[in-house]
């Protein structure tokens, strides 16, 4: 028997309880990770609450990360022992996730943890900070130097934000962090954000072109956000978008992609093949000071999830939370 936070749902509505689950419930799959620590990101928050349907059967243990030791694996990618950490790939969503003290997962799903990180830290990474590395991946691949002006990052006390500013600014580049929380100016500071803007200047419907100031974006909101961000880049400049915590519409114009030559870049941590998956983990490794991970995470007991993910849909989270499934 192992515990796990189980979402079951009847026809009215869905239920969230830490259970004593038999492993032989667990679901087939190659390699059984004997999880050290799981995390809550905004995902996991929309699964717990059920505000959206990400949960795609039920009965579902949450949790789109988790990091942990292989206890076996009928895989030769794998062997007991092995230090191994996971990220999305629809866990927690349509196959049993992290929030739980054993996973069983497919093996293509892990990857090595680097020496760098204890599973905590790791953790105090997961998909917000992984997806982070990959935003400052795309716009290093293409060409966004720092000498190329400002960087705005938007949703800057989440997850994926507190890493983009902490990674950029360890590369050099001069970081604005978007905020709609004036308490927090000495939290981004400290993590390298050079300015702060109040992130109402982004939220509502602006001009299709405004007054060209960013050399590049990384978004974790969408919506009027991303549309104002596009409509503020400077001609020639990138934007990733990686998140939609303001919501999935953008009431965006062409003018800036057609008038401006800005490209809008997608970015996927869910589906990412294993080589980019690696290469995200190694900057982390290289560029990401470890010891800012503290300032950036809370931890919580498996219990504590459900109301982590409950103030994680209701925006009352800063940085990471990184959940101990054993305590």
């Amino acid at each position: 028997m192992f515990k796990a936070l189980l979402i079951t749902k009847n026809e009215s509505a869905q239920s969230v309880a830490v259970t004593d689950i038999d492993e032989s419930q667990l679901p087939e799959a190659a390699v059984t990770v004997k999880v050290e620590y799981s995390t809550i990101n905004f995902k996991d928050g929309l699964a717990i609450t059920g505000k959206s349907p990400v949960v795609r059967k039920f009965p579902m243990v949450p949790g789109i990360d988790f990091a942990g030791v292989v206890e076996s694996s009928s895989s030769d990618k794998f062997k007991a022992g092995d230090r191994v950490v996971l990220n999305g790939w629809g866990v927690g969503e349509g196959h049993w996730g992290g929030l739980a003290q054993k996973a069983r997962v497919n093996a293509e799903w892990l990857i090595k943890l680097p020496e760098a990180f204890s599973a905590k830290q790791a953790m105090a990474i997961g998909t917000a900070g992984y997806t982070a590395a990959l935003c400052v991946e795309a716009l290093v691949a293409h060409g966004v130097k720092p000498e190329a002006g400002e960087i705005l990052v938007t949703g800057a006390t989440g997850g994926v934000g507190s890493v983009a500013i902490a990674l950029l600014a360890k590369r050099g580049y001069k970081v604005v962090a978007s905020s709609g929380k004036a308490g927090e100016a000495d939290y981004l500071k400290s993590l390298g954000a050079a300015d702060i803007v109040d992130r109402n200047t982004l939220s509502a419907a602006g001009k299709p072109l405004q007054k060209e100031r960013w050399a590049g974006v990384v978004d974790c909101v969408g919506s009027h956000t991303l549309a104002n961000a596009c409509a503020q880049t400077r001609y020639g400049g990138f934007v990733a978008a990686c998140g939609l915590a303001q919501g999935m519409d953008f009431p965006a114009s062409v003018a800036p992609f057609i008038l401006r030559g800005v490209s809008l870049l997608g970015i996927d941590s869910v589906m990412a093949p294993l080589a980019v998956r690696e290469k995200a983990w190694a900057r982390l490794a290289s560029d990401l000071d470890a010891s800012k991970l503290e300032s950036i995470s809370t931890l919580v007991g498996l219990g504590g999830a459900i109301q982590a993910g409950q103030d994680i849909v209701a925006g009352k989270i800063r940085g990471r939370v990184v959940v101990d499934v054993n305590a």
